[in-house]
């Protein structure tokens, strides 16, 4: 008999863990409604012809592909096969799983361009793939919770989407975290001022990867990639800088001075800052990283990303502006901006940091048990009662024993039995029981109710 298992980089959740990602998924939630946005959701599978070109060369290999039902290679010749995967590969799959919600929103806006109002605010919840290589804090296949606003260029929604982590990370406990935020416009300008101008793309894939590989690596890539030595020389005052945000902004403009762009950037996220004071808010937990790069290819203004302190878990957190990613489905010059919450690196980082609150596991809140059929009878009875009160109550179906009902109950976690035996029956009531303080007392149910939900 062939033993069951599951394709790495994939998992089961069992009740407790629903529990705990139900928690995390309705604050998130929460939190974009009272922003306003609207929540919609995507097929699992797209069009390859969709999901390809969007994230970089490294994200189209990271794509899931799926073959063509059938015999997928009736259209496949020897000579495609010598030309390489390229040339096979648009014969045997014509469909992938997605690899992030954002992309397929765009294809969703553009679909829909007549129907919506813009601008248009959305949200979505729902499972990604990645062809990646599983490891802690990395999946095949895991969750996405995405906000993004197309339609507007103001940087209003640049400054909301500060407040809506540091309102999701303050319902959730989280108290030392950093949200890095860049521009790619400054990334731009930096590639025009080492005298690399246009060469922006491999730029920012080569110091995407400073915080894994570090410095002297990078360097090596972007020789590789074809930067001048001294090209990357003129990087390393930026490496180096060590100051806090106002003195970036001030090394930047001097830095930038002969690019145009670079400056607009640098102003850009100066009038998101202003545009936070007005809101109220202050600075906290925002770190402006000049070499925050974020490797995908549609990125063009302001770029985030979300980082806990003193765990061993990546980035929780990211997103950033967009100015035309309809355009590759032919809906020219809508922006957006939107940003990401990894549903289950938050999780990770919650468990490591033993931040779930108890009650994030409430269920059952009380079992009807019984000794007889004539306490069956009684308790199916009572049951609708409770719960049209809005109590989660169950009854234990079979006849057994009452130990074994009571292990029930505490293999659970359910906090309250409700005994019917013959007393109880013939009062109508319930001898209710607290399996934690082991205090037994019989009431009315409307005595019961109360009990249950003050507790």
């Amino acid at each position: 008999m062939q033993k069951p298992g599951l394709p790495k980089g994939t998992r089961d959740f069992g009740p407790v863990k629903m529990a705990r990602r139900n928690f995390i998924l309705n604050t998130i939630k929460d939190t974009f409604q009272l922003f306003g946005y609207q929540q919609i959701e995507t097929p699992a599978m797209e069009n390859l012809n969709t999901l390809t070109g969007k994230y970089g060369d490294e994200g189209d290999q990271l794509l899931f592909k799926i073959l063509n039902s059938g015999d997928f290679l009736k259209k496949v010749e020897s000579k495609d096969i010598e030309a390489g995967p390229l040339a096979t590969l648009p014969k045997v799959s014509e469909k992938g799983l997605r690899y992030d919600l954002t992309v397929p929103f765009a294809r969703f806006v553009v679909m829909n361009r007549n129907e919506l109002t813009f601008p248009f605010k959305r949200f979505q919840i729902q499972p990604v793939w990645r062809a990646d290589r599983p490891q802690k804090g990395r999946y095949r296949e895991f969750y996405q919770c995405d906000a993004d606003v197309v339609g507007t260029d103001s940087l209003v929604c640049e400054a909301e989407i500060i407040l809506m982590i540091r309102r999701v990370f303050s319902q959730l406990k989280l108290n030392d975290y950093d949200i890095k935020v860049n521009n790619r416009k400054i990334l731009t300008g930096i590639s025009e001022a080492i005298g690399e101008a246009g060469k922006e793309a491999p730029l920012c894939v080569a110091i995407d990867k400073m915080d894994k590989i570090g410095w002297e690596k990078v360097k090596i890539e972007l020789a590789e990639r074809g930067f001048a030595d001294q090209s990357v020389e003129k990087l390393e005052p930026l490496v180096n800088l060590d100051t806090d945000l106002e003195g970036k902004i001030s090394f930047l403009k001097e830095f930038l001075a002969s690019s145009e762009v670079g400056l607009k950037g640098v102003a850009e996220l100066e009038e998101m800052i202003i545009i936070l004071g007005q809101m109220g808010a202050n600075l906290d937990h925002v770190d402006f990283d000049i070499l925050l790069a974020r490797g995908l290819s549609y990125y063009t203004g302001a770029i985030f990303e979300v980082k806990v302190n003193g765990v061993s878990i990546g980035s929780v957190s990211g997103g950033g502006r967009y100015d035309n990613l309809t355009g590759v489905f032919g809906l020219e010059g809508v922006s957006g901006v939107g940003f990401s919450f990894g549903v289950d690196r938050l999780y990770d980082v919650l468990e490591e940091l033993d931040l779930f609150p108890a009650e994030s596991l409430d269920g059952t809140q009380i079992l009807l048990i019984h000794f007889d059929q004539k306490g069956l009878d009684y308790a199916l009875s009572v049951l609708p009662k409770l719960r049209n009160a809005g109590i989660k109550a169950e009854i234990y179906p079979d006849s057994a024993k009452i130990k074994k009902q009571f292990d029930y109950a505490t293999k659970k976690g359910i906090p309250f039995v409700g005994i019917c035996g013959d007393v109880e029956i013939e009062n109508r009531m319930l001898a209710l029981k607290n399996l934690e303080s082991g205090n037994q007392e019989s009431m009315s149910i409307e005595q019961v109710i109360d009990s249950v939900k003050k507790n």
